[in-house]
């Protein structure tokens, strides 16, 4: 992850250094805003992976030079096998861009229906506890 943030740290860098040739050269203020939003963007991702690398503190597999495939290998956490809670998700999204089109009262059912599918997706494999 070492290299990840001082890629992503040098490319915010980089973009910043050709905003600056932009606007010198006499860019439109468009192209200098959307270089400007992708440097922050590439700042933003460089910032977590360096905070990431910070707090983990150790020399990860892909980091290590003499590491081995194997290193790796392991648990990556858990993948729904099959969940029909993206349907539903999708769909309110679906609805909440056409209500931009449709009118206003299509934006309350969408972000309503929305709600309710991202938390059936979010707690769809937690527990009731047992209370005795």
């Amino acid at each position: 992850m070492k290299v990840s943030w001082q890629l992503f740290i040098g490319l915010s860098l980089f973009y910043v250094l050709m905003t600056i040739v932009y606007w010198q050269v006499g860019g439109e203020p468009v192209g200098i805003g959307g270089m400007l939003l992708a440097a922050g963007l590439a700042g933003m991702v460089g910032f977590y992976m360096w905070f990431t690398n910070r707090r983990i503190g150790a020399t990860l597999p892909e980091d290590n030079l003499t590491g081995e495939i194997a290193d790796g290998a392991g648990d990556l956490g858990f993948y729904s096998p099959h969940s029909w809670w993206p349907l539903p998700v999708g769909l309110s999204m679906v609805a909440l861009s056409l209500s931009l089109a449709i009118g206003w009262w299509l934006t309350l059912i969408a972000v309503g229906s929305l709600v309710i599918s991202i938390i059936g997706m979010v707690t769809e494999y937690e527990k009731p506890s047992q209370v005795h």
